[in-house]
């Protein structure tokens, strides 16, 4: 039998058939008689650089991506705003559909130093046969079949081009089996999530009315480490800030010098020091004090979730965890201050016998619902205040130098956005967790994703319940270097995306 014929005769079975959900059975046929042209489709967006920064390489992309929903018959258009990438909107109508689901997902990725990357360069997409830290060697690409645990290597592999292909393949495999949508959908593609998103806002009010839905599918995440799928229903917040101490105006002769000029190396260590303690809890004052409750509802779910710590522990190498106690998917229910990258003269073969001239630390805050971005930075300035810092917002001049006996430049404090919570027992809460049941079996219910996700514009601007369903591996690699996607998350994404396309 060829395989049009099989098409054919599958397709109208499950036109007809009333056994399970016909949608996720139609993308599961579709995908297994079009694997190679599904990657090869993926391996030529995942060949275009995408660095939100780089606009002209962001057009290249967003071109790209509407000439992939144009030719699956998505009305589809790019949104432009100066000195941004477009943002990408599609629309399918259905006849007679009584609600809207309204996917997000984004096609920009991380900044990448290539010289980081294993046998592979970041925008030359591979597939290995296995983890590269489990020795997976790159393998050609297979005329047909595809196993489950190749992977494939490149920049947003995992974060967040998988989403998008799978969306279109789920749309492929619907339509080829004739089975009828229940829902308007709706796309909405970002090209600058991974900058934040600072014209996400201005973009959504700009088309407001067309963006109406019951609600918004983020498509970005990993699924849970024990490969279940997890549907989750908030996001943490961000902010964050760069702090830089001053020492001498320029770098000193630590033996000439030593015990007489301040190291603001060392002053930045102490300062570090004082904002937490040794199990993560953040010690500036109030810093908790805005922090919603979880309902019990939430807290059911968390208990349970499988209690994976043991094995998290050993796959990353930790001899022990923050959190006093409290397991993982507790603690990213909360607030935390993590310390991004410290700097500060050189290290190895370029130390030197000096003083450095300053010491920088970038900081990041993840925030949870309750949280102002703005009042949370403002409470981590107070404390650096506290300790004894003039602030300061640019470079300190001599005078000010002479003035002040601990100057602190604070940069970068200007972006950020809220957490944002759905409630877990809303309608379309059910239906969303119904839906993706019936493509991935038993499912995790989380109340917050540990990263955070621009969906506070969403949620402010449009008043519309965003739910999360990711699709990629845990250990994918994301924002670093090596990012890779599971073969069978891919596999896996597309009929969740199928299941919820065909959401009753």
């Amino acid at each position: 039998m060829t395989r049009v014929l099989l098409l054919f005769v599958v397709a109208n079975i499950l036109a007809f058939s009333d056994q399970g959900n016909v949608a996720v059975q139609a993308a599961r046929i579709w995908r297994m008689t079009n694997e190679r042209p599904i990657i090869d489709q993926f391996f030529q967006l995942l060949s275009m650089p995408n660095v939100a920064s780089n606009l002209d390489a962001m057009k290249n992309n967003a071109e790209a991506i509407r000439k992939m929903m144009e030719q699956r018959r998505i009305r589809t258009e790019l949104i432009q705003l100066d000195g941004a990438p477009p943002l990408i909107f599609g629309e399918v109508a259905t006849p007679g559909a009584t609600q809207t689901v309204v996917f997000y997902a984004h096609y920009d990725g991380q900044p990448v130093d290539p010289s980081q990357w294993t046998g592979s360069k970041p925008f030359e997409p591979v597939l290995r046969d296995g983890m590269l830290e489990a020795g997976g060697k790159i393998i050609p690409l297979p005329a047909e079949k595809f196993q489950p645990e190749w992977r494939i290597y490149a920049r947003s592999a995992s974060d967040d081009k998988a989403p998008i292909v799978a969306m279109m393949a789920a749309l492929d495999g619907i339509r080829a089996a004739n089975v009828p949508l229940r829902s308007n959908l709706k796309f909405v593609f970002d090209g600058e999530e991974e900058a934040g998103s600072p014209h996400l806002g201005s973009f959504i009010r700009g088309i407001q009315g067309r963006l109406a839905g019951d609600v918004w599918v983020f498509c970005d995440g990993p699924v849970h480490q024990t490969r279940k799928q997890q549907v989750v229903f908030g996001v943490r917040g961000s902010a964050g800030m760069q702090i830089t101490l001053y020492g001498p105006k320029k770098e000193l002769h630590s033996g000439h010098y030593g015990n007489w000029a301040p190291n603001p190396a060392m002053m930045l260590a102490r300062l570090l020091a004082s904002m937490r303690d040794d199990d993560g809890k953040v010690l500036i004052p109030g810093f908790y004090d805005d922090v919603e409750p979880l309902s019990d509802a939430e807290k059911q779910a968390l208990a349970a979730v499988p209690n994976l710590e043991a094995d998290l522990k050993k796959e990353m190498g930790l001899g022990r965890a923050e959190g006093a106690g409290r397991r993982l998917e507790e603690l990213i229910n909360l607030p935390a201050l993590n310390i991004q990258g410290v700097a500060s003269a050189n290290v190895g073969a370029q130390s030197r016998n000096v003083i450095p001239a300053n010491a920088t630390a970038s900081i990041g805050l993840r925030l949870v619902k309750g949280m102002d971005h703005r009042r949370t930075i403002d409470k981590v300035i107070d404390h650096i205040r506290k300790q004894g810092y003039h602030i300061v917002n640019s470079e300190p001049d001599d005078a000010t130098r002479a003035q002040h006996a601990k100057i602190c430049r604070i940069t970068g404090r200007d972006g950020g956005y809220n957490a944002v919570r759905a409630p877990m027992d809303l309608p379309v809460s059910k239906k969303v967790v119904d839906a993706v049941k019936s493509a991935r079996g038993e499912v995790i219910l989380m109340p917050t994703l540990g990263g955070s996700l621009p969906i506070a514009p969403i949620a402010e601007i449009m008043k519309t319940p965003v739910v999360i369903v990711p699709i990629a591996n845990h250990d994918n690699n994301q924002h670093a270097h090596n990012e890779n996607l599971r073969i069978q998350n891919l596999w896996d994404g597309i009929e969740t995306m199928a299941a919820l396309m065909g959401m009753q």
